[in-house]
């Protein structure tokens, strides 16, 4: 059980984890399922493992480094296990100014790819859905590109 806790604590300073992250780690090293259980509730109780404190990270991290909207993020972080409360709290980390910057920013770049595309149709559908596969609201995306640059 210690070299388990040992081992789970290392894991969990390394970076964020989720509960489930961890669990899984346990299983995979031959830990019973008491001892996962207690192993994760000596984590959470001394403060290695905080799924709200991992939603706020995993949030902030792929917007501002891999661009991702909201949309994408949430479900990245459904598909985690995370409760609908620290989701909520994971998405307060993405301002809403930030988050229109970020979609201009990148509707910029894909007309500046596509400027050897003629139909102006066809250029702003591929846009919108360059944005919307990053996880950014259709309705957002075609509004702002719609609106431009001020």
């Amino acid at each position: 059980m210690k070299s388990f806790l040992l081992k789970a604590a290392q894991f969990c300073v390394y970076q964020e984890r989720t509960q489930q992250e961890v669990r899984d780690k346990l299983y995979s090293w031959g830990a019973s399922t008491d001892e996962v259980e207690e192993v994760i509730a000596y984590l959470i109780t001394e403060n290695y493992l905080n799924e709200s404190r991992f939603a706020k990270q995993f949030a902030g991290g792929k917007f501002r480094v891999k661009r991702w909207g909201r949309r994408k993020i949430r479900y990245e972080l459904k598909g985690k296990g995370l409760s609908d409360r620290c989701i909520e709290e994971g998405m307060a980390e993405i301002p809403d100014d930030d988050y229109q910057e970020v979609i201009l920013e990148l509707i910029d770049k894909q007309r500046e790819k596509l400027k050897s595309e003629t139909n102006p149709l066809v250029r702003q559908k591929k846009m919108v859905d360059h944005l919307v596969n990053k996880g950014f609201e259709p309705d957002l995306v075609l509004d702002l590109i719609k609106k431009g640059r001020p």
